[in-house]
Order: C-alpha cells, then structure tokens, then sequence
C-alpha cells in the first residue's frame, strides 16, 4: 500500500502489543528498524543512532517513557504514541510545551463498533445519554508473565490498568460527550503481584450532567459488559453481541411500558474488532504520513485532555 512512499520506519518496543503493531506494518509492507529499550544501556548509542535516522517513529514502550523519546525525536519526524501520552501532571505540562502537528496518540477504541454506533446517535434518534455503566476484564494478572511484566510495576505504569485500560473508554467518552469532571477512582492491587494497580473503579461526570461509571480489571474472565442508556434508547455491548433499542415510548395493549425493540443487532468478533481497529489506527497515522500532512490541534489537545483527566 505504501510502496511508492520512501519511508524510514523506527519501533520503539517488542513487548505484546508492539508485536501487534508489527504484524499491521509488516501486512503493509512497511519495514521497520526495531529499537528495543530492554537491553543494558537504555540509550545504546550505536542502535539509538539508528534510530534517529528514521523519519517516521512508533513509540511502543512502557508509559513513563513516552515523554522522553518524543522530547528525543519529535524534531521533522511523525510519531505515532501509544497512549496513555503520558504519566503525569507534570509531564503533561512537558508535553504541551512541544510545537509539533506531526504527533499522534493511539487511542485505537474510537475505531471499535460501539464508538461508530456512538457517533451515529443522532441518526438513531436516541437523544441525550443520562447514564452509562462500562465494565471491561480480562485475566492478565493471573498469568505467569505478569508478575515481570512493566505494567505490575509501579515505576513503569504507576496507576496501573486505569492507565492503561480505563483510559480508553475515558478517552472514548471524552470524544463523544465531553467529560466535565472524573471523580477519584478506586484503585487497588487485588491480585497482590507487583505493586501496581490491577483493578480500578471510577465516576465521571459529563457535560451534561449525566454520569459514566467505568470498571476495569485484570482480575477475572474475559468479558465486556457496555450500556448506554439515553432518554429515546438503548445501547449494549454484551461480549460479541450489540444491540441497539428503542423507542422510549413502547407500550403493550393495556398501555404499561414494556422492552424496547431491537433497532439493530450485530454479532461481533472480539479479537477481530480489537485488531481492526488497530489497522484502522495505523491507517490514519500513515495515510496523513503519506500525503506528508499534519494532525488537527484539536485531536491533539483532545488526547492531552483525555489524558489529564486521569491525574
């Protein structure tokens, strides 16, 4: 796809999803120079050089780190970040400080089914959101590697799944609602391995003072549970099922309220979502490498935002 398009591509990581993105650049035809931070110096300077001689940079390394290689590299390159951008108040303040258009942050979930389906409110009538309620788990923490993995460990991710999992979903309702305020979360090491945080629970308030609790954990079974309840339907995610309902007023015979209808109903794949919607990601950032144009202000201030909103 990107063959007549000289690139010189830098991947910062090898861990999990490093190796994700790896497989979407290599289905691309993309090659790549792979950087990876684990080794005895954190800054090789042999293989760093390497580095730099990259024009486009995919940042897939542990969070506390993202703030220093995009100081590093940001200069004439396109970065692609994962998120969260990063780690803390401070570094936010760090960040927005860099004058560059050429950054952008994987918030890949604006890509899966139900955010499309968000987007579409409006043609499916269901007026305002009063409340959502979003649970996301899967049982990371009970596997063997976790216990060595960076993100059990305080100083590479220090708020844990939160960072890494409940911001999605605060980012997703951020992009489409607005969030006014995030009441404290709850965290907590339920799993006792490492010192990070394996299980969060937190509120937030939107702009129009309707309320999103988000639950996520690595602590148990796969599962996605995602309800949106507006004033004229209903939206739900129950693992590979979605179903949109509606409309408010739907009466029996004898005039009592009963279930809405069903206005549409989709089988999805889990893992084939989570996987297009990276591609889809990819896809954005190269398509704007490609025509060597540059992203919004507003969708970078917008990941910032989404991004502070956790601290």
């Amino acid at each position: 796809m990107w063959s007549n398009f000289l690139l010189r591509v830098g991947v910062i990581g090898n861990g999990f999803h490093s190796k994700r993105i790896q497989i979407i650049l290599k289905k691309k035809k993309i090659n790549f120079f792979l950087y990876k931070p684990n080794r005895p110096k954190y800054y090789d300077v042999k293989e760093f050089k390497k580095l730099k001689e990259c024009n486009v940079i995919y940042i897939i390394s542990p969070n506390k780190t993202h703030l220093s290689y995009i100081k590093k590299l940001y200069h004439k390159r396109y970065i692609f970040c994962e998120k969260p951008p990063v780690s803390s108040r401070k570094e936010i303040e760090q960040l927005k400080k860099i004058k560059s258009n050429k950054i952008f942050f994987n918030y890949n979930f604006r890509f899966f089914k139900i955010s499309e389906i968000l987007k579409k409110r409006k043609t499916y009538k269901l007026g305002e959101l009063l409340c959502s309620n979003l649970v996301h788990s899967h049982g990371l923490a009970l596997k063997k590697e976790y216990k060595k993995s960076w993100r059990s460990n305080i100083m590479k991710s220090p708020k844990g799944v939160y960072e890494i999992v409940s911001i999605h979903w605060i980012d997703l309702i951020n992009f489409h609602f607005g969030i006014k305020k995030i009441n404290k979360p709850h965290l907590i090491n339920f799993s006792g391995v490492g010192n990070s945080f394996d299980t969060s629970s937190v509120q937030l308030e939107l702009n129009n003072k309707s309320i999103v609790n988000i639950f996520s954990t690595y602590n148990s079974a796969y599962s996605k549970r995602l309800f949106f309840l507006f004033q004229n339907g209903i939206v739900e995610q129950t693992d590979n099922l979605v179903q949109i309902k509606g409309p408010a007023i739907n009466l029996d015979k004898n005039g009592f309220f009963i279930k809405p209808k069903v206005i549409e109903k989709l089988n999805i794949n889990e893992k084939n979502e989570y996987n297009y919607s990276l591609e889809k990601s990819v896809d954005f950032f190269m398509k704007i490498v490609k025509l060597k144009k540059t992203f919004s202000k507003k969708d970078f201030n917008l990941a910032i935002s989404s991004n502070k909103l956790i601290f």
